[in-house]
This record gives C-alpha cells, structure tokens and sequence, in this order.
C-alpha cells in the first residue's frame, strides 16, 4: 500500500498505531485533529478497507494496529 493514497488525517491515525496497538479511545486522544469518536470510526473503516489497518479483539476491547 502506498501511503501517498492517504489522506493527511488518515496518516495521522496510522502514525498513532504505527508503534503500539492502540483502542479507539486511545487513538482518538492521540489524534489532535479528530474530535469525534464516530469520525475516527469511519477513517478506521477506511484504512482498514484500504489495507493499511488490521484490529482485533483482546478482553472485550478492540484494538487497531498498522498493517
């Protein structure tokens, strides 16, 4: 995947889990330029669909992680 189809939020999330698995709470407060947790859902359904996320779930709680 080419990072330069992303766009510069979409970097923003996938620099946040570059290094560590991160929930969604954690991303959306790592993230200055995403306020609303339903925003950060969709441009993780995006990167996601893009190929450049992958999730799992460990102990009820979702985690997100660059691919």
């Amino acid at each position: 995947m080419n990072d330069s189809n992303l766009t510069a939020i979409e970097q923003s999330v996938l620099n946040a889990v570059q290094n560590e698995h991160l929930t969604s709470f954690e991303i959306l407060k790592k993230v200055e330029n995403v306020s609303l947790i339903l925003s950060l859902y969709n441009i993780l359904d995006k990167l996601s669909s893009k190929g450049v996320l992958k999730s799992y779930v460990k102990q009820n709680r979702k985690y997100h992680y660059a691919a």
